[in-house]
C-alpha cells in the first residue's frame, strides 16, 4: 500500500530520485540540480540529534521553499538518534567543537554514512524509489565514503531486503569550489555548515565554516552567509 500510494505522486516512477539533504552548499546543489531531470524528487534528512540540526532543518526548510519546482516532493525526516552512541561527544554537546584549521579526522563523525543509508535506503525500496543520490566529494577522506565501501554497502542491503536501490554519488570526482560555481544562481543564504550555530547563524568559526569561507573564495564567488564572527581566513 506504502508503494502503491507513492509511485501514483510521479508520473513516472522509474524517473524518481530521493536525495539525501544535509541542508549544506553540496547537498543541496545536488538537489536542485535534480529537479528539472527527474519525474519527482524526494528529499530526505536523517536527524541524529546533533546539536546544530535544529538550526540547520530551519534553514533547509527556506531553501527548499526557494526552489520549489512541481517535480519537488515534501521534506522526509528520517530519525536516528545516535545518543546511545555518540555519549557526551561534541557533535550532541556543542562542547569543544572544532575550530578552523583543525584536520579533517577532527570532525569524523563514526559510521555516519552506514546510519545515513540504511534508513534512507530502507524508505527508497518502501516507496518505490528506485535511486539515491548524495553527495561526497573528491576530497572526503574517510573510509565510509569511498567508491567500494558505497558498492559494497548497496550490495548488502539490497540483498537484505530483496532490493535494487541504486546509490549515486555524482560529485564523487568534484572538489566544493567546483561544484559552488554549479550552483552559484542558487539561493546559496539558505544552505547551513555550522556545527555549532549562534542565534541562528553560522558561528563562523568552526572547522565546517572555515570550509564554507574557502570554498566561496576558491570559487570566486561573493558569500552570501551570515556569520556570528567573521574571522579572517585565505584560501
Amino acid at each position: 500500500m506504502i508503494a502503491m500510494n507513492v509511485a501514483s505522486a510521479a508520473s513516472d516512477a522509474s524517473s524518481a530520485l530521493a536525495v539525501l539533504v544535509s541542508g549544506g552548499l553540496d547537498s543541496a546543489i545536488l538537489l536542485a540540480e535534480s529537479l528539472p531531470r527527474h519525474s519527482a524528487v524526494w528529499p530526505l534528512y536523517v536527524r541524529f540529534g546533533l546539536f546544530w540540526e535544529e538550526t540547520e532543518l530551519s534553514y533547509l526548510r527556506r531553501f527548499l521553499d526557494a526552489v520549489a519546482s512541481p517535480t519537488l516532493q515534501s521534506l522526509t525526516v528520517l530519525d536516528v538518534p545516535v545518543t546511545d552512541l555518540y555519549g557526551e561527544h561534541w557533535s550532541l554537546t556543542g562542547i569543544d567543537v572544532p575550530a578552523a584549521g583543525t584536520p579533517d579526522a577532527a570532525v569524523y563523525l563514526p559510521g555516519r554514512n552506514v546510519l545515513f543509508l540504511s534508513k534512507a535506503m530502507l524508505w527508497c525500496h518502501l516507496h518505490s524509489v528506485p535511486a539515491l543520490a548524495l553527495a561526497p566529494l573528491e576530497s572526503n577522506p574517510f573510509a565510509d565514503a569511498t567508491a567500494e565501501f558505497f558498492a559494497d554497502y548497496r550490495a548488502v542491503v539490497n540483498r537484505a531486503i530483496g532490493g535494487t536501490v541504486c546509490i549515486e554519488r555524482p560529485y564523487c570526482g568534484m572538489h566544493k569550489e567546483e561544484v559552488l560555481r554549479r550552483g552559484r544562481h542558487l539561493p546559496l543564504q539558505w544552505t547551513f555548515s555550522c556545527m555549532r550555530p549562534v542565534e541562528n547563524q553560522h558561528c563562523g568559526v568552526c572547522n565546517k565554516c572555515a570550509e564554507r569561507r574557502i570554498a566561496f573564495l576558491r570559487a570566486g564567488l561573493p558569500d552570501p552567509t551570515d556569520y556570528h564572527r567573521e574571522p579572517s581566513c585565505s584560501a
